[in-house]
């Protein structure tokens, strides 16, 4: 069974009933979604994805379940990575900068700082590689410390595109892979890429959901779309690059949907779009009204004159 499958209704579960007997709570769930760990599936109806009854059984089945699972979506912050790896906060944290240990969520903590979550099974399979014991103790490597020294720090572009692979994997739609990738990007990059309009409308409507969750416009949302938006030139250039082969192949499958003619309303009238006023003839109904006019002016005419006053022009 492929994750792209579709299977009746009757024999899948939603997303939240499928957490509960997996007995993780929902960031657990999610974040075993994303790596691979439950696969999901399309649902019939439109309605999201789904959990089918047998994925639900493997897992339950497993040796050691729950614990097995809770241990492979298990994600730690800072002080408990460091500790689990055997060195200090401050070690941990120059390699995560350095992108030598990669953060797989992040959150921001009620003082609007960023919490960086790192797996735990990859902390451990890392202290255990004997290739990276000078990187556990000592001093560190010249050249990793000149990095340091500038100001590096890859863990938002590190989590970029990790997360990037997580939603390119639930994306089976061709628009949806692009929006996938343009979300990633500055609206400006997006434009200069999509420069048809309605290409840019329809990436927007299938954008995926932000990872913050915060108001938007909120001083926390906004902080989350600079994590979330690419600012190194190297990772804006093949972002760009992506971004141009996934819509190639949108557009193979389908054009971005535009209105048709008979859907667009017609432009209401206007003083700057209303057509001028026909200008005024002297017809056959006119007649009378002229003749009475001329009928008075030479009333007043004649008059002006016995009174000794100046005639009108």
């Amino acid at each position: 069974m492929t994750a792209g499958s579709t299977i009746t209704q009757s024999a899948t579960t939603s997303l939240g009933r499928a957490a509960r007997e997996l007995e993780l709570r929902r960031g657990e769930f999610d974040l075993a979604v994303h790596l691979g760990c439950v696969r999901t599936l399309p649902d019939e109806g439109g309605g999201g994805r789904r959990v089918a009854r047998a994925e639900i059984d493997r897992l339950r089945s497993e040796a050691g379940f729950p614990e097995t699972l809770h241990e492979r979506v298990k994600a730690v912050g800072t002080t408990e990575g460091a500790a689990l790896m055997g060195m200090t906060t401050t070690r941990f944290t120059r390699l995560a900068r350095l992108g030598l240990v990669v953060p797989v969520k992040f959150y921001l903590n009620r003082y609007r700082a960023i919490v960086w979550l790192y797996l735990a099974e990859e902390l451990r399979q890392f202290a255990a590689d004997e290739k990276h014991a000078p990187l556990m103790k000592g001093r560190t490597p010249e050249g990793l410390r000149g990095q340091l020294e500038e100001g590096v720090d890859l863990r938002p572009r590190n989590w970029r595109g990790r997360h990037l692979g997580f939603q390119l994997r639930q994306s089976e739609d061709p628009w949806a892979r692009a929006a996938v990738v343009a979300s990633l990007l500055d609206p400006v990059q997006v434009a200069e890429v999509a420069r048809d309009p309605y290409e840019r409308a329809y990436l927007n409507r299938l954008r995926p959901d932000r990872a913050s969750g915060a108001a938007p416009d909120s001083p926390s949302a906004l902080i989350a779309e600079r994590i979330m938006t690419a600012d190194d030139p190297d990772e804006i250039g093949w972002l760009r690059a992506d971004l141009r082969q996934t819509l190639s192949e949108a557009r193979e499958d389908r054009p971005a949907p535009r209105p048709s003619v008979s859907s667009v309303p017609p432009m209401p009238a206007t003083p700057r779009n209303r057509p001028p006023a026909p200008a005024r003839t002297t017809d056959a109904t006119d007649a009378p009204d002229v003749a009475r006019s001329r009928r008075l002016l030479g009333w007043l005419r004649r008059r002006n004159a016995d009174a000794d006053l100046p005639t009108a022009p």
